[in-house]
């Protein structure tokens, strides 16, 4: 369409430098110039009218606007969406965390009552291990004790012995021994 408006802009400045010109005064036209003039702006006017225009314009910029609000609708839909679940994933996470930190918080008391209870079991196996110490402790001093008295005693009655024995005490002594034991051989025969 813009070369045939410029083919006509072009004729007319051709025919005014020919000497034919086109006579645009109304008031001076014949009405074959008028009827030629109207059917040429007909012709390639249609579509030209400035309302059609600036309703076609705004027909699209209604348009563009109109599928920007849409777009936009969806996209913040879908953020919405996004939205939703990420605070339903933010629930379950904060749900899991409380989960964990009671099961964290029972598990510690468990684990403080089982050392409290393996520690209490070793304090009393300790106690008695002590105590058993001590008792045997005990008996081995006793023990000591005794053989270091009865030492001294046999050492203090062997002194009193050599003091008071003489040879015929002691030749008297043997033979009460032996008849003693004679009488144990009868009897056991």
């Amino acid at each position: 369409m813009k070369n045939v408006t410029d083919s006509f802009i072009s004729l007319i400045y051709l025919s005014s430098a020919e000497g034919f010109r086109l006579n645009t005064n109304i008031l001076e036209t014949n009405i074959i110039n008028l009827s030629v003039v109207l059917g040429v702006l007909i012709y390639f006017g249609k579509g030209v009218c400035a309302s059609c225009i600036l309703s076609n314009l705004l027909d699209n910029r209604k348009q563009k606007i109109l599928s920007t609000i849409q777009n936009s609708e969806k996209l913040c839909k879908g953020a919405a969406n996004q939205l939703e679940q990420a605070r339903a994933r933010l629930r379950e996470v904060e749900m899991r965390a409380r989960q964990i930190r009671v099961n964290g918080y029972s598990q510690i008391e468990q684990e403080k009552e089982d050392l409290i209870n393996v520690a209490s079991v070793n304090l009393k196996q300790l106690e008695n291990l002590k105590n058993e110490t001590v008792h045997f402790e005990q008996q081995r001093v006793i023990e000591q004790v005794r053989q270091q008295i009865s030492r001294q005693a046999v050492q203090r009655a062997l002194g009193t012995l050599n003091i008071r024995l003489n040879s015929e005490l002691h030749l008297r002594t043997i033979e009460q021994n032996i008849d003693l034991l004679l009488a144990m051989k009868n009897i056991t025969d």
